[in-house]
């Protein structure tokens, strides 16, 4: 398990935009291995301030983003890429199941099905309460 002092050695964002608070499981950034990651959803984001007042609810892109995040840790925490950025190649077949909301755990995974240099691919799935809140095929690139 990696703890937020590690997780902010190896990724750039940082708070507010850092939306993990730990991590798991991680694999070693091969083809099928794994990354699992925690956010514990508080009333103290910033976000629900206006999204939306009277009913918070944790903006899917967000959510997207923390999937993201997740399947970065892994893959910068790999000697190579010390001190890299993962990016955004591409963001496909994204569904929302399901809303978070202020009190929930949203468990991220990403799983590496493609990687090649410094571009790949990875299935990303966020759960709360064991259901699937969003899913999607995440493409990244390294620089």
């Amino acid at each position: 398990m990696y703890d937020i002092k590690k997780i902010m050695d190896v990724l750039p964002h940082r708070p507010p935009f850092l939306l993990i608070d730990k991590i798991v499981e991680c694999g070693n950034a091969e083809i099928g291995s794994k990354v699992v990651a925690i956010k514990n959803v508080t009333m103290n984001e910033d976000f629900f301030r206006g999204h939306f007042p009277n009913e918070p609810v944790m903006p899917g892109v967000l959510i997207v983003e923390a999937i993201a995040q997740t399947g970065a840790f892994m893959v910068l925490s790999q000697q190579q890429f010390k001190n890299k950025i993962a990016y955004f190649g591409a963001i496909d077949k994204v569904k929302f199941k399901q809303v978070v909301k202020p009190g929930d755990v949203l468990t991220m995974e990403m799983e590496i099905t493609k990687f090649k240099g410094t571009c790949g691919v990875g299935k990303g799935v966020a759960y709360v309460n064991d259901k699937v809140a969003v899913s999607g095929i995440f493409t990244f690139f390294i620089k």
